[in-house]
């Protein structure tokens, strides 16, 4: 597991008390685990740990719905 996958697993941990580790292809808002007050705060922690940068308006729900894809979104960011 690199560094950037640790962090966003350990950042929704701490945002949902869920650990998504498991699976990483969990539909995050299907099962309930993430909703968009989480969104905002993901998007702040992500912003803060790692640097990225992500304008709520251009936050695309589809884009982030899972662990795996919020991983590979965070890297093609950096």
């Amino acid at each position: 597991m690199d560094d950037t996958q640790a962090t966003v697993l350990s950042i929704l941990q701490d945002l949902t008390g869920e650990d998504v580790s498991g699976n990483m292809d969990t539909n995050l808002f299907d099962e309930g685990i993430l909703d968009s007050m989480g969104s905002v705060q993901l998007l702040l922690e992500l912003q803060n740990q790692l640097g990225i940068e992500v304008p709520v308006s251009e936050f695309e729900r589809t884009e982030w719905d899972t662990p795996a894809k919020i991983v590979a979104k965070v890297e093609s960011m950096q």
